[in-house]
């Protein structure tokens, strides 16, 4: 089977979700109208990548000004259940297509980055928080359990996401691979030449197709005085410089990377590929010696208050 996959490269309109809503909106009508089945969005599309904020946070201290920096972000988070998500569902639902987006899900009084799927129908199908927040992201971000590992169901094999430096905990990519992940999504906000050839390898280490988007973000996108952060002042000054790219499961580029500009990427797949590519290598069946090694996945929903029947859950 044949399908056309396509990754977004483009930036957050920061403090002004309605307005990322539409952009994402526009886009899916446009992979849509080239074709596309599959559409990724960066880490962190809906709500903003905090590029270079430290919220006033030292260790043993916070600040006013701080805690006002995190309420502004925390107002430009969503929710799964609310009205942004329903929009994106229900724009999926209209150009019959399958949408991993990254998000700044807000639930009580945490942030979590997360990666929802929706589905050609107008439903939300799961969502994946990340499990480990990279360095000063754990400053506003928690952390995510197990219960949100779960791939989706799709035509094209099952749809999975895997956050950012994420894709560097082996246990996690195993995870996914015992799944049998086809579509493996790396929506993330790492331009490093060096995360290429990371896709590469994972490409070629799960036996699967790897759509990895990241952000174009440019100073005058992230203003000085939206956000108090340490970022240079000179407006061309480029945040994000993308790199997003689609690979192959034999580590083949299908199409990008892509640097310094807004991006639509597109590519062909044949998901016979996979099968080919396993004749030599399954990470999860015959190259995998579980008389060796074993994964143990804790895949429970934790919670800090377990109440006896009758008490309201949170």
């Amino acid at each position: 089977m044949k399908m056309i996959a396509a990754v977004a490269q483009t930036a957050t309109v920061m403090f002004d979700t309605p307005a990322t809503v539409a952009k994402a909106q526009a886009l899916m009508q446009e992979a849509a109208g080239r074709g596309a089945q599959v559409l990724v969005f960066p880490e962190a599309f809906i709500g903003g990548y905090p590029k270079g904020a430290d919220f006033h946070i030292f260790i043993g201290a916070r600040t006013p000004e701080g805690r006002q920096d995190f309420k502004k972000y925390y107002d430009a988070a969503v929710t799964l259940d609310g009205p942004e998500i329903a929009q994106l569902a229900q724009a999926a639902g209209q150009h019959r297509l399958y949408v991993c987006v990254g998000i700044i899900e807000r639930d009580g009084g945490t942030l979590y980055c997360t990666a929802v799927y929706l589905g050609p129908e107008g439903t939300v199908l799961g969502h994946h928080r990340k499990l480990m927040p990279t360095a000063l992201e754990r400053l506003v971000w928690g952390q995510g359990d197990g219960s949100t590992l779960q791939a989706v169901d799709t035509p094209y094999g099952k749809l999975g996401a895997v956050i950012c430096w994420e894709n560097y905990m082996p246990a996690l990519r195993m995870a996914m691979y015992q799944q049998r992940v086809a579509l493996y999504c790396a929506p993330t906000a790492d331009d490093r030449d060096s995360w290429i050839s990371t896709m590469q390898h994972i490409a070629m280490e799960g036996r699967c197709f790897v759509l990895s988007a990241c952000q174009h973000l440019r100073r005058t996108q992230l203003p000085m005085d939206a956000l108090h952060n340490r970022l240079p002042e000179a407006p061309d000054t480029v945040l994000m410089r993308g790199g997003s790219c689609i690979i192959g499961p034999l580590g083949q580029v299908l199409a990008g990377p892509v640097y310094g500009e807004d991006a639509l990427l597109l590519a062909e797949i044949d998901l016979g590929d996979i099968p080919r590519a396993q004749m030599d290598f399954d990470p999860v069946g015959h190259y995998a010696r579980p008389d060796v090694f074993q994964l143990a996945v804790n895949t429970a929903q934790q919670q800090a208050v377990r109440a006896a029947p009758g008490w309201p859950e949170q």
